[in-house]
């Protein structure tokens, strides 16, 4: 997951039980939904790992140490701006308190990253979007980079299932982020009581848009997030 730092357990189970069942109203009018990708449209471990020992590479340079020595200034960096903000941190998060350049840190993982290697499509998942395609707006939001995200989808067999895809260098600002959520928002032209916003990471992905007004979907794992369709066929839409 290009922006999912490696939780430590404590962080975890702090986010499960603040999210366990949250869904959105039976009486929702949704008229769009947005997916986050990583972890929420495909699950991989492994892949998520290969994230962040990319990431270590680039901070070891940044910082002029190992790449073991960054892997523990990474996680000492979570830690501390976890227990600062509340929250779990982002590697954005992470990569900018460490002094690194988003912007670099990305196109070091367009060059070293092979998500082909971990990734395949799950037809389930196509099914789900082609079939929720015919009813709602479907967009993609993700704090990946646009050549990741285009791959991605690519493998997945998602790439037309979505009527825009917003990336992190569109802006270079970071989910979650207030004054880039309004702007998708505005771009969406619909209140956002009709937006669903589908995400595997509470604080990062669905606080905002939920404070916001619009319905949110937390989705750690396929199986959850097959069992969206189903709910939205039971909430009336």
């Amino acid at each position: 997951m290009t922006e999912t730092a490696r939780h430590s357990n404590a962080s975890v189970e702090h986010d499960a039980d603040r999210t366990e069942g949250i869904s959105f109203p039976p009486s929702a009018e949704i008229r769009a939904i947005v997916f986050d990708l990583d972890g929420t449209l495909y699950v991989s471990n492994e892949f998520a790992d290969a994230i962040q020992d990319s990431a270590a590479v680039y901070l070891s340079g940044v910082l002029g140490v190992g790449e073991q020595e960054a892997h523990e200034a990474m996680a000492a960096t979570r830690n501390r701006l976890t227990k600062e903000r509340g929250v779990t941190q982002t590697l954005s998060a992470i990569c900018a308190s460490l002094g690194g350049s988003t912007a670099d840190m990305h196109a070091f993982f367009q060059k070293q990253l092979s998500p082909e290697s971990y990734l395949a499509r799950d037809s389930r998942v196509v099914d789900l979007l082609e079939s929720l395609g015919h009813r709602y707006a479907l967009y993609l939001y993700t704090n990946n980079n646009r050549v990741l995200t285009e791959r991605i989808t690519a493998l997945l067999g998602i790439a037309g299932c979505f009527s825009k895809v917003f990336s992190i260098e569109d802006t270079w600002r970071a989910k979650p982020d207030e004054e880039r959520l309004e702007q998708i928002l505005e771009t969406l032209g619909l209140p956002p009581r009709d937006v669903l916003f589908v995400g595997d990471r509470y604080e990062v992905d669905l606080r905002l848009p939920e404070q916001k007004g619009c319905p949110v979907f937390l989705s750690r794992s396929i199986d959850r997030l097959l069992a969206l369709g189903q709910l939205l066929d039971s909430s009336g839409d």
